[in-house]
């Protein structure tokens, strides 16, 4: 799982942004210990994958947030993630 976590902060570190446009969603899932989570996009229904160093602000559960898309190693995930206040 380590390993995991540190190829994924690797991918973060080394992400094309996929566009310039900024997502809204609910936090699904975060699991503060671990670093990860998903987002539910409001548009699209669809979840997507965050870790902890693709967060601004400090998230919960059921936080309204704002996001964009990056290429990661296994797929899309959720960065610049801001809670909405």
């Amino acid at each position: 799982m380590y390993s995991e976590i540190c190829s994924l902060f690797r991918t973060i570190i080394n992400n094309t942004f996929l566009s310039n446009t900024i997502m809204q969603g609910i936090i699904k899932f975060y699991n503060e210990s671990k670093g990860y989570g998903f987002i539910t996009d409001d548009e699209s229904k669809k979840d997507y994958f965050v870790h902890s160093t693709g967060l601004q602000d400090k998230v919960q559960n059921n936080d309204k947030v704002t996001f964009e898309l990056a290429e990661g190693k296994r797929g899309l995930m959720a960065v610049e993630v801001k809670v909405i206040r």
